[in-house]
């Protein structure tokens, strides 16, 4: 199987604990030959099928924070290690050796990187799950779609930003996790 794509990945869930919460949304954006396609995984389509068929041809995933967040939920909550399975690089440690500290929206203000859901946050994100499961607001789920679009186009946003400045090719091997 061909593998060239890219990914970048983020997860929403409906708490911090991988043993007792659980993942709301799986966004991917997926880079491939110049053309980019969002795949969002929501609510019961949150599969390991599901998420396998999104990565396919994908060689690359790209997170912030994923090593300790993202990829550890997906394995306990879809019994997966997407890191045995594809190449991955955790964006904030190459952060931190450009100085560049703070959660992802910290970071994208240091850099620059625009939002148009400004103030939502993680938290933000569980509620509005919440609104949407337990009351079927719609337009809680279309907010939580959209902050989820922003942070994996994000993702991508400040992989290009720390490769234009040479940053990401003068970082060593040992932060890509």
């Amino acid at each position: 199987m061909r593998q060239s794509a890219d990914a970048y990945l983020d997860i929403e869930t409906t708490g911090l604990s991988a043993f007792f919460d659980y993942i709301t949304v799986i966004g991917i954006l997926r880079c491939d030959n110049g053309k980019d396609e969002l795949v969002q995984l929501v609510g019961k389509d949150v599969t390991r099928g599901n998420l396998i068929t999104a990565l396919r041809n994908v060689k690359n995933i790209y997170t912030y924070n994923g090593a300790r967040f993202d990829l550890r939920f997906i394995s306990n909550a879809l019994g997966i290690d997407l890191s045995a399975h594809y190449s991955h690089r955790d964006l904030m440690y190459d952060c931190w050796e450009c100085n560049l500290y703070g959660g992802f929206k910290s970071v994208e203000r240091q850099l620059g990187i625009r939002r148009r859901l400004v103030g939502v946050s993680g938290y933000e994100a569980v509620k509005l799950w919440w609104s949407y499961a337990k009351g079927g607001n719609e337009r809680a789920l279309a907010t939580l779609l959209e902050y989820n679009r922003e942070d994996v186009v994000n993702l991508k946003a400040l992989k290009e930003k720390l490769s234009s400045t040479g940053q990401l090719a003068n970082i060593p091997a040992r932060y890509s996790i």
